[in-house]
C-alpha cells in the first residue's frame, strides 16, 4: 500500500483561518465576556493556544483558556480501565464553552467532549470549532466555526502537522492506494 499526500493548508493558511475564527467567535459572541476555551488533547490545546492568542491581540483582553483530555469519555475505550483523566479545571457553569478540535470526523470524539465538559458543570452552550471539517459524521454534531471543510473520501485521512509537536504547520490529506 502507498500513500499520496496533498498539502491543503500551510502555515499562512493555517494562520488566516484562525484569525477568521477568532473574528467569527467575537461577532457571534458580542466580545469574549462569559467566553471559556477548551482545547481537545492533543492538538486542539495548541490551536486553542493560538486563538487565544489572536482573541487577545483582537480584543485587548485575554480570554481563559485550557486543556481538555477526553479520553475517559471516549465510547471506544474500555470504562473500567484507568481513571477520569479529565484535567479541565476552569469554570464552566453559566459560561459560554468553545471546544477547539484540529479535525472533525465522526463526531465521537467532540461527543465526548461534551460529556467532559458537562461533567464540569453546566455551561450558558458549547461552540465548536475546528481547523479541518472532512464529513462523515455518525453522530449529529456540526461545528460552529470551521477553518477549512475538506471533504474526503473513507480512502483518506487528514493530518495536522502543528510546530508545538511537528516542527511545521501544515494540513495535508493522505490518501491511502493500493498498489497493483
Amino acid at each position: 500500500m502507498s500513500i499520496d499526500t496533498h498539502v491543503i493548508m500551510d502555515e499562512t493558511a493555517i494562520r488566516r483561518a484562525l484569525t477568521r475564527i477568532a473574528h467569527e467567535i467575537l461577532e457571534r459572541n458580542k466580545g469574549i465576556e462569559g467566553c471559556v476555551l477548551a482545547g481537545i488533547k492533543t492538538r486542539g490545546v495548541f490551536l486553542a493556544k493560538r486563538l487565544a492568542e489572536r482573541l487577545e491581540e483582537i480584543e485587548g483582553a485575554s480570554i481563559p483558556w485550557g486543556e481538555l483530555d477526553v479520553t475517559f469519555y471516549r465510547d471506544d475505550r474500555n470504562k473500567t480501565e484507568g481513571t477520569n483523566s479529565n484535567t479541565f479545571s476552569l469554570p464552566v457553569h453559566g459560561k459560554k464553552v468553545i471546544l477547539f478540535d484540529d479535525v472533525l470526523y465522526t463526531g465521537r470524539t467532540i461527543r465526548a467532549a461534551m460529556d467532559a465538559i458537562m461533567d464540569c458543570g453546566r455551561p450558558e452552550n458549547i461552540q465548536l470549532a475546528v481547523l479541518a471539517d472532512r464529513g462523515h459524521r455518525e453522530l449529529p454534531i456540526r461545528p460552529d466555526y470551521i477553518g477549512k471543510n475538506v471533504p474526503t473520501s473513507k480512502s483518506e485521512e487528514i493530518e495536522v502537522m502543528l510546530q508545538e509537536i511537528d516542527g511545521s504547520d501544515v494540513v495535508r490529506i493522505l490518501h491511502h492506494r493500493e498498489e497493483n
